[in-house]
């Protein structure tokens, strides 16, 4: 198994150690936030590899089978598994509706990716894919760590934690319903020129046959 692979499936190994450190059963829950810490750490952690596998396949023209596939499950299990954890771990933050949302979108994508895959072409990432990415992973850390506190003070510095995280997990509702119709007018686009390509060719092809002797 090369470096990148290995670096998808580290991603995945972590996703049940987030939901470890984040369930009734992790031993270290202290009063000074551990807990909350180490989830966060954990994720920044899978989400930073997120990117680094991707870039060193490509670096290293080590792009394979095995890492297309493990990558986006990676990915989506990551996310799905973090939001499902976070709509019993702070429910004050991240309602179900919200978790549902933000999961069928990926899955919406995801499919459509698999569709446009079977039929020979591609749809790119766009700037609002790559947007709800960022704020994805902020709104997922912040409401963890709103689960422990409500704001940091720094002096006359005050951080509103909670809110940050109550922001930014509606902003990701928000920009992930807007990249999936985004995706879906790109996707409509495409395998309608396909459709369109392929009933030429079957028509050339007919007229091809009629005309042979």
């Amino acid at each position: 198994m090369n470096l990148p692979n290995s670096i998808t499936m580290s991603r995945i190994v972590m996703i049940p150690l987030l939901l470890w450190i984040l369930s009734p059963h992790y031993p270290w829950q202290g009063a000074s936030g551990e807990q909350e810490l180490a989830a966060s750490v954990l994720f920044v952690l899978a989400s930073i590899t997120d990117g680094l596998d991707g870039y060193l396949a490509r670096k290293r023209s080590q792009i394979t089978t095995m890492g297309m596939l493990l990558d986006p499950i990676a990915d989506k299990v990551m996310v799905t598994a973090a939001l499902i954890a976070l709509v019993a771990y702070n429910p004050d933050v991240v309602k179900v509706w919200i978790a549902v949302v933000i999961i069928g979108r990926e899955f919406l994508v995801s499919g459509l990716r698999s569709i446009a895959s079977s039929e020979g072409f591609t749809i790119e990432a766009s700037d609002l894919g790559k947007l709800k990415t960022v704020i994805q992973i902020v709104s997922v850390v912040s409401a963890i760590l709103a689960h422990h506190w409500y704001q940091w003070v720094f002096g006359v510095v005050v951080i509103p934690v909670k809110w940050i995280a109550i922001t930014a997990i509606y902003f990701t509702v928000l920009v992930s319903v807007i990249s999936a119709i985004d995706y879906f007018v790109g996707f409509w686009k495409k395998i309608d020129h396909a459709a369109k390509d392929r009933r030429k060719s079957f028509i050339l092809s007919r007229r091809k046959s009629a005309s042979a002797p």
